[in-house]
């Protein structure tokens, strides 16, 4: 039997220059570095990477932990001249990101650059 918790990732790479990363399950004290880790060691692996695409649909709860390794995430693409994108956020993580005032860091959303949905 699987943990519920367990957080999956499912990566594709559509442009040589593009990934998405699409995680599911939990974003939380548990799970959280499993997503940093990988995109760390992604950006080490491929370095002619420019764009970063997580896909958040698939995140059913995100906790300080969760909004920390996307704290992390964004300052490794950053340094490595990545632009990343968080699409198909949820209500309840689009909250957390408002709350803690990190949207328009992550995102670089003032609003209407949402990116909610994928154009796919």
């Amino acid at each position: 039997m699987s943990d519920p918790r367990a957080l999956s990732l499912t990566w594709t790479s559509p442009a040589p220059d593009l990934v998405t990363v699409a995680p599911d399950g939990d974003l939380d004290y548990a799970t959280s570095d499993a997503l940093a880790d990988a995109v760390a060691a992604l950006l080490d692996e491929r370095p002619g990477i420019r764009e970063l695409r997580i896909d958040c649909a698939g995140i059913a709860y995100c906790d300080s932990y969760g909004l920390s390794s996307l704290l992390m995430v964004r300052r490794r693409t950053h340094a490595a001249g990545v632009v990343l994108h968080l699409d198909n956020r949820s209500a309840a993580l689009e909250r957390l990101l408002r709350v803690t005032s990190t949207l328009e860091h992550l995102t670089g959303a003032g609003g209407s650059a949402r990116e909610q949905k994928l154009d796919t």
